[in-house]
């Protein structure tokens, strides 16, 4: 069976997108181009497919909810389906919804071939404006706050969001003039093997119909729980910290000091366990001062760690190596106490649920 190549592309500014589309269907003319637009106020899904011809099909339909999740199983997955199937075209361009995440795409196409069969997921591009690319991506906005959320109900942190675009993408194109701190940022942010352009136009139309996109990589690379070497960072402008020990944090101190990890001008990512909870893979992810903390899944057989990566351009690296010391388990507590506590409350309960059976 024959498997269309798709590309999608990701952003949280609608412009930049919009370049990096249109230079992609100028480099790939066989291509056509599925863009979905999100009206939240008014729950209305728009699709529109084109190709150098110009329009092909344009519809809106009416959400019960509007969100991704929902434009997903609605209408953006069975659509690429749909093209695909028909063999007209030799690629196809998916534009996103502004803030939406390509992996939820990749993650049901890989997981479910019934679902897509005639689709391979080519390549994931993501686009920022390199004008304030730093802004955007250490920054304290809300997605809702600049008006490109995905629902009433979707209160992610812009930084955060567009942090996890950029990490996930096999190429990142920057719309406009990017300075070398903040290209030094977006290379620390993305995979090693990432490609940063200046415009789509600089991006091999082979590769991105090719294998660029080779999803268990990209998974490993955005896995809650990193056990590999990070790649060598070499910048004058951004600095990291790979904050990792197989001890837990203390309950009482993290939540003390999570302002001091969790804030800042900083990207961090990764997991932790606690003595009160060793069963359960805590999931860390922060940027721009805004901090999400929950259960990612369980340890299993596998050796709990407390790995948390600081990316950064602020002068508090060595506040915050304080900050992650003091929160681990001391020599004395381990002695005395153990890894493991059987208690009722940690007080992390609203983050982390209730604690289900005593360690």
């Amino acid at each position: 069976m024959t498997r269309t190549p798709v590309i999608l592309v990701t952003g949280i500014d609608a412009a930049a997108m919009d370049s990096a589309t249109v230079g992609l269907q100028f480099d790939l003319p066989q291509a056509a181009v599925m863009r979905h637009t999100l009206d939240v106020p008014n729950q209305v899904l728009t699709r529109r497919v084109s190709d150098l011809s110009g329009l092909v099909e344009a519809e809106q339909m009416d959400l019960d909810h509007a969100c991704v999740g929902c434009a997903l199983r609605e209408d953006i997955v069975p659509t690429l389906e749909r093209l695909a199937a028909s063999g007209r075209w030799g690629a196809i361009i998916a534009h996103l919804p502004v803030s939406a995440e390509a992996l939820q795409v990749c993650r049901v196409v890989a997981m479910d071939r019934h679902v897509a069969p005639h689709v391979r997921i080519s390549a994931v591009v993501h686009a920022l404006d390199g004008t304030q690319a730093q802004r955007d991506l250490l920054g304290d906005d809300l997605l809702v706050e600049r008006g490109v959320h995905t629902s009433e109900e979707d209160t992610r942190g812009l930084a955060e969001t567009h942090c996890a675009l950029v990490e996930y993408a096999a190429a990142i194109v920057a719309v406009g003039e990017l300075t070398e701190p903040d290209a030094d940022l977006v290379r620390a942010l993305a995979r090693p093997d990432a490609d940063l352009v200046h415009d789509a136009s600089a991006l091999d139309p082979h590769a991105l119909t090719g294998d660029l996109h080779q999803h268990h990589r990209t998974e490993r690379w955005v896995d809650v729980v990193q056990r590999g070497q990070l790649p060598v960072l070499e910048s004058e402008h951004v600095w990291r910290l790979d904050l990792r020990t197989t001890r837990p944090l203390h309950p009482g101190r993290l939540l003390d000091g999570i302002e001091s990890l969790g804030g800042g001008p900083r990207r961090s990512r990764g997991c932790f366990w606690l003595p009160t909870r060793p069963g359960t893979i805590c999931a860390w992810e922060g940027a721009g001062g805004q901090l999400s903390i929950g259960p990612a899944s369980p340890w299993g057989r596998s050796t709990p760690l407390t790995r948390i990566v600081v990316t950064g351009v602020d002068d508090e690296r060595d506040a915050l190596e304080e900050a992650f010391r003091a929160a681990l388990l001391s020599d004395s507590e381990t002695t005395d106490r153990g890894l493991y506590w059987e208690v009722a409350h940690d007080g992390l309960e609203p983050w982390l649920g209730t604690i289900s059976r005593a360690a």
